[in-house]
């Protein structure tokens, strides 16, 4: 037989298993053009002007690493941010994941109407954060707000909210806990996923309420406890639009979060080098949280077909 023919009677299939192995990239190619483009390239060029005094016009000029050193030795307001996005954060992420959850463990019970009001919890996350913004304005006002009046029905003289310094934070953390939609959502499809056998088991063995939501809900619900937990921190840290709007960062400064602080670097004082170098500090700062909370799910995470090493220093092993 001729080799030659042979040949050239394979060529065709080979080109179709070099075109069938390019494929794949060409499906993806469109996500990578979008990611460089949108994501990756303005995350490197971020970093290449925090080390630029960038003005938005005139001269740019290269100064290293001083905005990093003026950000941490020469700008109380760098700190006063900082602490009050902690401070927020240590209130609103635990309250955060708890309405959530009550809520999704509410709704998953076998009741008529569920449906519905899944929609209502969830159509407050629909609302735009302007507008958002504008009802808690109505909500908190000292001289006509809705709270004010309900708690002058019980005889309460309530505070003027959002202009005294004691109050303002609280506000916030009570206006950011109002759209519980998806994260509630997350919550109700990781619930859907247990296995009813382990709570009728545990029925049949006397557990109660209580033991079977700490025993079997919450370990099973770990893995999604850990992502909305993640999230929630990155939300708190990006809090911006009901601060801006509602408080302005006031009363002094009790609500100048450091997304805010960011913001007015980069838009309002027109630093871009200074403001890049600001949400550098903010990526670590939250990159650092996040491997903190990664390193602790060992102790508090449950996956399935995982077993927990009982004994400290143990590495959990899978089940056989």
């Amino acid at each position: 037989m001729d080799t030659t023919a042979v040949r050239q009677a394979a060529k065709p299939g080979i080109r179709l298993k070099r075109r069938g192995w390019l494929t794949p990239y060409l499906f993806v190619l469109p996500w990578m053009i979008g990611f460089i483009s949108f994501t990756l390239g303005p995350l490197l060029f971020s970093l290449v002007i925090s080390l630029y005094d960038w003005p938005i016009a005139g001269e740019r000029t290269f100064v290293g690493l001083q905005n990093y050193t003026r950000m941490f030795t020469d700008d109380p307001l760098f700190w006063e941010s900082l602490g009050v996005t902690l401070k927020f954060t240590a209130i609103f992420v635990p309250l955060n994941l708890s309405v959530a959850l009550l809520l999704a463990v509410l709704l998953n019970q076998k009741v008529r109407g569920s449906g519905i009001f899944r929609t209502i919890f969830y159509l407050p996350s629909v609302i735009s954060g302007v507008a958002l913004a504008m009802i808690w304005a109505w909500v908190y006002s000292g001289e006509y707000g809705i709270l004010n009046y309900f708690l002058s029905l019980a005889g309460i003289t309530g505070p003027d909210w959002l202009r005294e310094p004691g109050w303002a934070l609280a506000a916030m953390v009570g206006a950011s806990l109002w759209a519980q939609g998806s994260m509630m959502l997350i919550f109700l499809a990781g619930l859907k996923n247990i296995p009813g056998d382990l709570y009728e088991a545990a029925s049949i063995d006397g557990a109660g309420v209580f033991t079977r939501f700490f025993r079997i809900t919450l370990p099973m619900l770990s893995p999604t406890l850990l992502f909305n937990l993640v999230t929630s921190i990155i939300g708190a840290f990006q809090q911006l639009t009901l601060a801006l709007t509602l408080t302005g960062g006031g009363p002094s400064n009790s609500t100048y979060f450091y997304a805010m602080y960011v913001y007015e670097n980069a838009f309002k004082y027109f630093h871009m080098g200074y403001a890049a170098a600001n949400a550098w500090i903010m990526f670590l700062i939250i990159l650092t949280l996040t491997m903190l909370v990664f390193r602790s799910t060992g102790m508090w995470v449950y996956y399935e077909g995982e077993v927990k090493a009982k004994r400290a220093g143990k590495r959990p092993r899978k089940a056989a």
